[in-house]
């Protein structure tokens, strides 16, 4: 049984992480942290676990932490994340996985051009793997210190490393418009997410790349495809609670028909249990993954452009976040993969 420990457990992942570790079968939970909840119960801030899980919130200690647990899930907001993972990573050699941007990056100067904050803890600035599992399995099964990725640049990279990795596209022209559920904006109040503003409105937002995603995806993306990739990205907020709806549009090199392309994403996904690769005739829907840990892709060749259009959808709290994070643990722990995820998506 894998003990664990979710430091910022009352925040939208973390809290996604208590709910699907308490159903995990072979994972226990041995402490919840709390900066703002110390001492509630988790089920009087989320009721949906009430009389399943009634733990309560403790303070953050790095030797609790540390004592009680195999792993840490560290779900904090970048900037607040490196103020605890060194400790836990360099001192108490815990297994961690860290939610935040604060160590996706290989480079200080990148993190703080894009983020615009300094880096508290450069010596383990490219010390994690990247935990996106589609990618990075056999690397992720020998790690201690994972990094999980964003929400957008998980939907945009399974949407486009099939294309990236055969070179069936140009690596500087690609366009990708992403719709985000507000809970991506996290817990914290704002105008931008007050009900009245989202509320039957669609609104763009970081447009022009100047979004912190962007140096993400195309470092990762760059990787799959041994050459230097570059998107253009425009994010919109939308009236949901939860989801990314990613479109991609790219140049293609060479002529090539729809099927071809779907074989294409179906083999490179074949061990990929989370990866849907739908049939020419159908959409996905964000509906069909709510709720869940899968990806639905569709792909459709556009030849009077010669472009090729890939949508991606998933819950941006599970795979998006928590249920990435618990696939990452079960690979660094020996498990199957999919142990405590196969819950299908709720619909409607």
């Amino acid at each position: 049984m894998v003990k664990v420990c979710v430091v910022g457990a009352s925040g939208y992942s973390g809290a996604e992480l208590v709910r699907l570790l308490s159903q995990h079968p072979e994972a226990r939970l041995s402490c919840i942290t709390s900066a703002t909840y110390q001492t509630r119960k988790f089920s009087e801030i989320y009721p949906n676990l009430y009389g399943i899980m009634d733990m309560r919130f403790s303070a953050y200690s790095a030797e609790e932490a540390a004592g009680k647990s195999d792993v840490v899930f560290v779900a904090l907001p970048h900037g607040a994340s490196m103020k605890y993972v060194p400790q836990l990573v360099e001192e108490k050699k815990c297994k961690v996985i860290d939610l935040s941007g604060d160590f996706r990056f290989a480079e200080k100067s990148v993190y703080e051009e894009w983020y615009h904050m300094a880096h508290m803890a450069p010596q383990l600035l490219g010390k994690a793997v990247y935990g996106l599992p589609e990618i990075n399995r056999e690397k992720i099964s020998g790690a201690n210190f994972v990094s999980n990725p964003g929400c957008f640049p998980t939907s945009i990279i399974l949407a486009t490393a099939p294309l990236l990795a055969n070179r069936l596209i140009y690596e500087k022209d690609i366009v990708v418009d992403s719709l985000a559920g507000v809970s991506g904006s996290g817990r914290a109040l704002s105008d931008e997410i007050h009900f009245a503003t989202c509320d039957d409105n669609v609104s763009a937002y970081k447009v022009g790349g100047v979004h912190q995603h962007i140096p993400e995806m195309e470092q990762e993306m760059s990787r799959i495809a041994g050459d230097e990739v570059r998107i253009s990205f425009t994010p919109q907020l939308a009236p949901f609670s939860r989801g990314i709806y990613s479109v991609v549009n790219a140049r293609l090199k060479e002529e090539v028909d729809t099927n071809t392309l779907i074989d294409a994403f179906r083999g490179f996904y074949q061990t990929s249990f989370f990866v849907k690769i739908l049939d020419e005739t159908v959409c996905p829907q964000l509906k069909a993954v709510k709720g869940s840990n899968f990806c639905h892709i569709g792909i459709k060749v556009d030849s009077r452009t010669s472009r090729v259009v890939v949508i991606a959808a998933l819950d941006n709290l599970i795979k998006g976040a928590a249920g990435q994070a618990i696939q990452n643990m079960n690979l660094m722990f020996g498990l199957d993969e999919a142990t405590g995820l196969k819950t299908p998506g709720l619909y409607p």
